[in-house]
């Protein structure tokens, strides 16, 4: 997988512009919908729950956790960690804490990760940031029993990297239990050839390196659950590497759902999270009883 682009150079512009197939609203206007919806939905989340904002797992400006504890947690608790999308180069941690409130109500954590997007971050930095972020969650809250990623777009990416670690060099394994993939891309090959790689500067090697697709690892007997999910309205090229990566991993013999949501476009399938009866919540939700 990953050798040859799908399609003409042309056309993988149109394919990895996610804003462009949207049938609710036009390409700026889809955008700037979800830049609301995600940043009022952050601000009713932190209102509304016991948060630590702000906390760091390293030096850098952006390498930094906002933590939505439950409510009334009794001992121990699970914890979604949740990665945002923006193509590696926009948006951040504080727009994603918007899934927050109907988990922290069924008794989890929701923890928004933070890392240093293009240009100033590199593929390679904001991999090993994220898997770093979960280490030092391990080690810093040892209340946190189970955790759960969530990863949307590029963040679903970059939870798939989470879940291609070797993590004897971090001293820690964290426990993860399931994995929420909504809407990412998994081969970044095609990248190379779209407008999405002027800000990320990534050569081949580094597009080789960084794709979940050609790094899956053999499941061991305890691995986690993956959700992998795509939205009716992603392109087709979405589409395929969602399918793709899905079946590589149950290839691999690990335990894979692949969940194409009918009536949601690449942005609205991550703004339902935030809604009590969608079905990623009711997922989320289901997922601390296996515990």
């Amino acid at each position: 997988p990953g050798a040859q682009p799908r399609a003409p150079p042309q056309a993988l512009e149109q394919q990895y512009s996610p804003s462009r197939w949207s049938p609710r609203l036009d390409s700026e206007a889809v955008i700037q919908a979800h830049l609301e919806a995600t940043a009022a939905g952050t601000q009713r989340a932190r209102a509304g729950a016991q948060t630590s904002l702000h906390v760091p797992y390293g030096d850098g400006d952006r390498e930094k956790l906002d933590i939505y504890f439950p409510a009334e947690p009794a001992g121990a608790f699970p914890a979604l960690v949740y990665i945002h999308g923006g193509y590696w180069q926009c948006l951040s941690k504080d727009e994603s804490g918007f899934a927050a409130p109907p988990l922290v109500s069924q008794g989890m954590a929701v923890v928004a990760v933070g890392y240093d997007i293009a240009p100033k971050g590199h593929m390679d930095a904001m991999v090993l940031q994220v898997r770093r972020s979960l280490a030092f969650l391990v080690r810093r809250y040892s209340r946190i029993r189970g955790l759960y990623l969530c990863g949307h777009s590029a963040g679903a990416h970059l939870a798939a990297m989470v879940l291609a670690t070797d993590w004897t060099e971090y001293g820690v394994v964290p426990d993860i239990k399931g994995a929420v993939l909504v809407s990412g891309v998994y081969d970044l090959e095609p990248i190379l050839h779209t407008y999405v790689n002027d800000a990320l500067n990534m050569s081949r090697e580094v597009a080789q390196r960084n794709s979940p697709m050609l790094c899956i690892p053999s499941a061991a007997p305890m691995s986690c659950e993956v959700l992998v999910a795509v939205a009716q309205h992603d392109s087709p090229e979405f589409r395929r590497q969602s399918q793709e990566y899905g079946q590589a991993l149950r290839a691999a013999g690990w335990s894979v759902s692949l969940l194409d949501l009918a009536g949601v476009d690449h942005f609205d399938i991550i703004e339902k999270l935030s809604e009590e009866s969608y079905v990623l919540t009711q997922v989320g939700e289901e997922l601390p009883s296996a515990l």
